[in-house]
């Protein structure tokens, strides 16, 4: 995949429209989590200092179409002058007259940040007229926002088309470049460790890994679902009882050509996420009892797995893993993810989480900032935010 890159663009004394993911956390008009807008500040930086006009647009929280106090970027933009190192003027409006006249009075250098994208209702709908207004603030458009490149809005999609100009920043390039790596030539053999509640929002995803991994790690609830397919009773286990089928078939995938699914062996259960857990082999879980991390043989095993590997890939905890009693799985994970020496890479979400409290994020090759489009990426699927940067798009 050749992607445009932000550094072969011209953009001394120009308006650039930088596409970046401010999704943070709000809490009470504070920002609980400061990564997304660190990750983004050198690009903000190194477009300023290069003598551009950064117009920053981002979305916060899903706000539908109208203004909601309570999701403004107005607490994110003073966070990204201090680490941009560069002065951030917010400006209340996205496509108004106050936004165009806060374009037309900055200066090569100056940074502007816009007001939540999702406060117009044409935003989500990649409306052509939207398009067209954010369009006309700007004469150069850079997507630096990965993690919502999955989804065809205006700021991702739509607006990038009216822009000859047009290319991924530097997160974006990495993003692409990790796990184009995993999808299409990782070094062998290949494990994929795959987790979390569900298997119904990975079901893409697990089928393609089932035909391109060499071992395929369950974990979490979703390997509940896979359990029972073989039979196994979990008690009062999250299930997706009606996709036990799908189950059988991803496992027949994999084992059909000579790749292995590595399932629990024991795991810990408890009648509730507030109650006491205990450690059983897989066909000890009560019936009343409920699959909530996985034991510590398991782990041992997942980290043997892991050490002998040369490319890695993880999505999903091992367990309930925001209650301490039930993050022992997902934290081994991450520690045997930083032991590995293979070239490592964290899809997004819960998992991300894990390594950054398990301090072991800078061991890693790559954290990928966007769980849905990571996932999607891997699946095969076309991604609407980066097709449209494409050498020849």
């Amino acid at each position: 995949m050749a992607l445009r890159l932000m550094d072969t663009l011209k953009v001394e004394g120009r308006r650039v429209l930088l596409r970046l993911d401010l999704n943070v956390p709000l809490k009470d008009g504070k920002v609980g989590d400061e990564t997304r807008i660190r990750e983004a500040a050198p690009t903000v930086r190194a477009l300023a200092e290069r003598g551009a006009v950064v117009i920053a647009c981002s979305h916060l929280g899903r706000a539908k179409g109208k203004p909601d106090p309570a999701l403004s970027l107005a607490p994110v933009a003073p966070i990204l002058a201090r680490l941009a190192g560069r002065p951030v003027r917010f400006v209340p409006d996205t496509v108004g007259e106050v936004a165009k006249q806060a374009v037309a009075a900055a200066k090569p250098g100056d940074v502007l940040l816009l007001e939540n994208l999702r406060f117009e209702a044409g935003e989500e709908k990649n409306d052509p007229a939207f398009c067209a207004q954010l369009a006309a603030l700007a004469d150069v458009y850079v997507n630096d926002a990965f993690g919502t490149a999955h989804r065809a809005h205006a700021s991702t999609a739509g607006v990038a088309k009216l822009f000859k100009e047009r290319a991924a920043g530097p997160l974006m390039a990495r993003e692409i470049a990790a796990l184009s790596k995993v999808r299409d030539n990782p070094d062998r053999p290949f494990v994929a460790v795959v987790g979390g509640a569900k298997i119904s929002g990975k079901l893409e995803t697990l089928t393609s890994l089932a035909k391109r991994a060499d071992t395929v790690v369950l974990v979490g609830g979703m390997a509940n679902t896979f359990l029972l397919a073989q039979g196994v009773a979990v008690g009062k286990s999250l299930v997706e009882a009606e996709l036990v089928p799908m189950a059988k078939d991803i496992l027949a995938a994999a084992t059909g050509r000579g790749a292995s699914v590595v399932l629990p062996t024991d795991v810990v259960v408890a009648t509730g996420t507030d109650a006491p857990g205990r450690t059983v082999s897989v066909s000890g879980v009560g019936p009343d009892e409920m699959i909530l991390d996985i034991g510590p043989e398991t782990r041992q095993r997942i980290a043997g797995i892991l050490a002998t590997a040369r490319t890695v890939f993880w999505n999903g905890p091992a367990g309930v893993f925001e209650k301490p009693a039930f993050a022992a799985g997902t934290l081994a994970i991450a520690q045997a993810m930083a032991a590995s020496p293979a070239f490592t890479v964290v899809g997004g979400g819960e998992s991300v989480a894990a390594v950054q409290q398990a301090g072991v994020a800078g061991k890693l090759s790559h954290v990928s900032t966007g769980g849905g489009a990571s996932l999607e990426f891997l699946a095969g699927d076309m991604l609407p935010g980066v097709a449209i940067l494409e050498e020849g798009a």
